[in-house]
């Protein structure tokens, strides 16, 4: 099988390593990877912020950057929620505007290819324990967009479950929003900080080694938190966890 890697412009400019541990990951599983050079940022950014127009050729981009994939997969699920939920609003809009159908098809052409990793692993290829180990206390923050738009569920969970020699501890209030939301930090700092405050006491709290979520943007506002406190535990992305062997344990 082959699939490609839409790695985000969040990891890609300030986490290679999770791109990195993803195609190991997948590598390990027996999956071919390629990485489309022509592949930039999905929009989220502008659309989140009011800019729909602007939007609209990030939409084609993506779309002809996988074009003849039949599976895309990404380490983010806010930037699959982007692709699978506003793309094809976006195509809806151009198109009552009386701008054609373009980009409602290419919106409609990548969607149903994109997974994020914990969907592709578990729903496509069948598989919860990918022979991982991390010897270490880890608790998981299911961010919002994981959570409410895509759904994933307990397959994160079950994942991190089969993983050799990690210790998952519950997180209290698991479910309320980390306080991030993208530009919304930018928006309202004062709030978006309080809600981080009180995500990052309830992951100290857990007495874990690692806090550990699908999003590296909602990791970076609580690792700020965290570090600034002085105080445990030390954020790492889901997929580093899953590529992790005894072998080969993260950087």
């Amino acid at each position: 099988m082959r699939v490609a890697l839409f790695v985000t412009c969040v990891n890609d400019a300030l986490y290679p390593r999770t791109g990195i541990a993803v195609v190991r990951l997948l590598e390990r599983l027996g999956v071919e990877v390629d990485f489309p050079a022509a592949q930039s940022c999905c929009g989220q950014p502008q659309y989140n912020t009011g800019y729909r127009y602007e939007t609209e050729p990030l939409v084609r981009r993506t779309a002809a950057a996988f074009e003849g994939y039949a599976y895309v997969v990404t380490p983010s699920g806010s930037c699959a929620a982007m692709i699978r939920e506003h793309y094809p609003r976006i195509g809806r809009k151009a198109a009552a505007e009386g701008r054609g159908t373009e980009l409602a098809e290419a919106a409609a052409s990548l969607g149903p290819r994109l997974y994020e990793l914990t969907e592709f692993l578990v729903d496509v290829l069948g598989v919860t324990d990918v022979g991982a180990y991390f010897p270490h206390t880890v608790t998981y923050h299911p961010s919002c967009h994981g959570l409410r738009s895509l759904g994933l569920g307990d397959r994160p969970r079950r994942l991190l479950a089969a993983v050799k020699g990690l210790e998952l501890l519950e997180l209290p209030g698991a479910e309320e929003c980390c306080g991030f939301g993208g530009t919304f930090a930018l928006k309202n700092p004062e709030v978006s900080a309080a809600m981080g405050a009180d995500k990052a006491g309830s992951a100290t709290a857990t007495g874990a080694d690692f806090l550990c979520g699908a999003d590296n943007s909602c990791l970076a506002h609580l690792d700020g938190i965290l570090r600034r406190r002085g105080a445990p535990p030390r954020t790492l992305h889901l997929a580093e966890i899953l590529a992790a062997t005894e072998e080969e344990p993260p950087a």
